[in-house]
């Protein structure tokens, strides 16, 4: 089911919880924000919000209002007025203030809201006043005989990093306008900015080139497969590409829209030179081995890779950087993506190039041999060096994957750095800007969210949410001057395992929550148990009641473990997700909604010379099921003399 269908009922319906921080007057409980902001101080008192609290708006952004009354509406069915005006009315009753006035002395993205018994101020502009209201939002209660109770508090925010990205592949899954939709809502929600819509790959091309129409005739479909991986068949002969679909530039322009009145801006990803066997499939010319058979690959295994991190490609997927009509293409091709996204950069791939059918061809050598080109890699900087001045011409920037830093480069370019710090630094020591998106460091979705293997297919690696949320991108190496060269951090999913919503929330969530705070709060703020245990269970709640898959977190951190022990205490402080019972078995068997559920703490005796095998599921209101857990307690092994 699409994510927008549930969010214009449910916003963030969040209780408020014991967390107390130091710097209230009064030591009041922290809600649980989702990302953190900067500086929260709580008061005594609350503010009783209802249909008839008047909303007075002075403010030149009237779309950010009515985004604000509809969420109301949709979600608790407060129809409240709205009316303009600068200045409160004598004797008027207590109100909600939206205003622009003191924004020009904030950060940029900054706001500052206030709550008092009298009445809420909420003070930004332009995506500052848009993310105000959001963490408003986080404010509101399920209201009570009409109202909700707002508690007293004063923040003043603003974002760590300016760019807070989600990539989103949709040539090897196709996701419709409608689901790329209900994604944004889902983004506007926890504040990222950023888009990243990887429009191309081997396996479809997702966007309308109107001078170039193959390119979604052809390129845009596939052979129908179930799965990807070794044992998938290539297309067959005779067989029909009926798989895929593809975005009309009006489409996109729709989808630009709406990303923009919730103040995200779309990166654009046209992969090249490698990755383009969709393209090649509908012009065969773009390669060196111009091969008229070549086929939009329907997730069949086409290389071959080794484990030092080198591949052999079985089908040619690279385009030709010494033939002149590829760059003429280009021009074509990037031409109309510059004229359709407004974004200033132009994301153009550039990892994963296979340069082995470059070393055979004999037209290459000698264009080689001619430019005074050393080798090959030389060869691929000067391709993005030509697709550079392209994009350059066409007045954006180029951003890219780490393997276009890689050498003597001379252009100025972007970097999306997926390899690391040892890169990062590297990258940032030639000057170059970056957005931090690296694997290792948890920001790649489609990888396992544990090492257990109940978790559903993915890409490979494990990805657990603390592992995103505790990643710090301002390494330590770099000095004060030189992190200003990190523009920010993106979060990627990769969709070879994901083919429909249903998974790709699973993925997301609760991981996307996670970058969201590493995103957006400073590293002073972010709290793991504070964002895990306190804040966490109350929007997986808001999942669970509005039927948005998630990954349900377990009732340990760990998913199998031994423990050397002849007694264990099994307790839970609380569950996950509000209102979950955590069931048990010490059988060795898989528990469900028929075994032990668990009470209170348990302390269990092993048995000299034996073991006794724990497990525990978490099953939430709404039925949803976190994969198992598995504590052998070991008391077999002889110990002393």
């Amino acid at each position: 089911m699409y994510l927008k269908k549930y969010l214009k009922r449910y916003t963030c319906c969040l209780a408020i919880l014991g967390l107390s921080i130091g710097n209230s007057t009064a030591q009041q409980a922290v809600p649980a924000f989702i990302p953190m902001p900067r500086s929260v101080k709580t008061d005594t008192g609350k503010f009783v919000f209802g249909s008839s609290t008047l909303i007075r708006a002075d403010v030149q952004e009237t779309r950010t209002v009515e985004y604000f009354t509809g969420r109301l509406f949709s979600t608790w069915q407060f129809k409240n007025k709205v009316i303009p005006g600068a200045a409160k009315a004598s004797g008027r009753q207590p109100e909600l203030f939206i205003t622009n006035s003191g924004a020009e002395q904030l950060p940029g993205e900054g706001y500052r809201l206030s709550v008092t018994p009298a009445g809420i101020t909420l003070s930004g502009k332009g995506a500052g006043l848009f993310y105000g209201m959001q963490t408003l939002l986080q404010l509101f209660t399920a209201p009570v005989n009409g109202a909700t109770v707002i508690p007293c508090v004063t923040i003043e925010d603003a974002p760590r990093f300016g760019y807070r990205g989600l990539m989103l592949d949709v040539s090897r899954h196709f996701f419709t306008v409608e689901q790329i939709k209900d994604l944004l809502d889902l983004m506007a929600d926890y504040k990222l900015n950023r888009f990243h819509w990887h429009l191309t790959d081997d396996q479809g091309w997702r966007l309308e080139i109107k001078s170039c129409p193959e390119l979604t005739k052809v390129g845009a479909w596939r052979v129908p497969r179930i799965e990807f991986g070794g044992n998938t068949l290539p297309p067959q002969p005779g067989e029909q590409a009926t798989d895929g679909g593809f975005y009309t530039q009006e489409q996109v322009k729709e989808v630009i829209r709406y990303a923009a009145e919730r103040h995200i801006d779309i990166l654009p990803e046209i992969d090249v030179p490698g990755h383009s066997m969709a393209a090649i499939a509908a012009y065969p010319w773009l390669c060196v081995t111009k091969n008229a058979d070549t086929k939009v690959n329907p997730g069949s295994s086409f290389a071959k890779w080794f484990s030092n991190g080198g591949f052999e490609m079985y089908t040619d997927n690279s385009l030709d950087p010494t033939d002149e009509r590829v760059y003429q293409w280009l021009d074509k091709v990037l031409g109309e993506v510059a004229a359709l996204f407004p974004y200033p950069y132009i994301h153009i791939g550039g990892d994963e190039c296979y340069k082995g059918y470059w070393e055979k061809n004999t037209g290459v050598q000698r264009f080689m041999k001619e430019h005074h080109i050393h080798d090959t890699h030389e060869l691929q900087r000067y391709f993005v060096s030509r697709v550079n001045k392209i994009i350059l011409s066409k007045h954006k920037k180029l951003i890219a994957w780490d393997e276009v830093a890689a050498g003597n480069i001379k252009d100025t370019i972007t970097v999306m750095n997926r390899f690391g710090e040892k890169e990062a630094i590297a990258q940032i020591k030639k000057g170059m800007n970056i957005v931090l998106a690296p694997g290792g460091n948890g920001l790649y979705f489609d990888y396992a969210q544990s090492t257990s293997d109940q978790e559903p297919s993915s890409h490979g690696g494990d990805a657990p949410v603390w592992k995103a949320y505790q990643y710090n991108p301002e390494y330590r190496a770099l000095s004060a001057e030189e992190r200003k060269h990190i523009m920010g951090v993106e979060g990627c999913v990769w969709t070879e395992n994901i083919s429909d919503v249903s998974k790709l929330q699973y993925m997301l969530l609760p991981r996307m929550l996670a970058l969201a705070e590493t995103g957006w709060s400073d590293e002073t703020a972010k709290d793991y148990p504070r964002f895990a245990g306190t804040a966490l269970p109350l929007h997986l709640s808001r999942f669970d009641n509005t039927g948005l898959n998630y990954r349900v977190p377990t009732v340990f951190n760990y998913t199998d473990t031994t423990i050397l022990t002849d007694t264990f205490r099994f307790e839970v402080a609380q569950p996950p997700v509000p209102g979950a019972r955590i069931f048990y078995t010490l059988n060795n068997r898989p528990p469900g909604d028929y075994d032990h559920e668990y009470r209170k703490p348990v302390m269990i005796t092993v048995p000299r010379g034996k073991t006794i095998t724990l497990k525990t599921i978490v099953i939430t209101p709404a039925g949803r099921r976190s994969i198992i857990t598995r504590t052998v307690l070991d008391n077999s092994r002889k110990t002393g003399n």
